[in-house]
């Protein structure tokens, strides 16, 4: 039976799969329906290999937390229970992966902001090609919380607006109270001088006493 590997190269990464074309799916002969297994290489790691549940799980971790990385929060994804599991760590990232055999101890892989964008390239371009004909699980994004949006804002930014405000109230209270008002002058009331009023002027009409 025909085997098939595709491989999707990053600068930091590298992910290739082997498969089988699922005929029973009318699929073609060189798009895999059937996953047999994959590797992924990681600068200055050890490679890694699984099957498709282990893909699947490291997708289902890795995904999540560069979302909410982009969003400002830091949060680590997965479980101790979990095969792999992602959390931040002095300013990078540290990938865990927990074998499924018992006598294999579990591996930490450190990785930097270039190492994560790269991995996560590598299982887009995987989930995006048409060669590759897996009913991966779909990657829901739950919104943020309230207090996520709270605490993606340092504390410090969030108690500046208050403390500047109290303090600019306090400033003007004070010079306020320091800076006398202006004295007004009072000024006495002038007498008014009454216009002599013209005599009333007699109406011709009218006899005159006197005569």
């Amino acid at each position: 039976m025909l085997k098939l590997s595709y491989r999707y190269d990053q600068t930091a990464a590298r992910l290739e799969v082997d498969g089988l074309p699922d005929f029973s799916s009318g699929h073609g002969d060189s798009v895999i329906g059937i996953l047999s297994a994959w590797r992924l290489q990681l600068v200055g790691a050890p490679e890694l290999e699984g099957k498709r549940d282990h893909l699947e799980a490291l997708m289902a971790v890795v995904f999540p937390y560069a979302r909410h990385q982009i969003s400002g929060v830091s949060r680590p994804e997965g479980w101790s229970h979990h095969p792999v599991s992602i959390r931040p760590v002095d300013g990078g990232h540290q990938l865990g992966l927990t074998s499924s055999q018992p006598d294999v101890p579990p591996l930490e892989i450190k990785l930097d902001d270039a190492d994560l964008a790269d991995l996560l390239r590598c299982l887009d371009a995987l989930r995006a090609d048409e060669r590759v004909a897996i009913s991966w699980p779909e990657i829901i994004n739950h919104p943020l919380s309230r207090r996520e949006l709270v605490e993606r804002v340092p504390l410090v930014r969030r108690l500046a607006a208050p403390m500047f405000g109290g303090v600019a109230l306090v400033v003007v209270g004070v010079m306020a109270m320091v800076v006398p008002l202006p004295s007004q002058d009072t000024k006495a009331p002038t007498d008014s001088i009454e216009a002599p009023r013209p005599d009333p002027v007699s109406d011709p009409s009218q006899a005159d006493p006197s005569r």
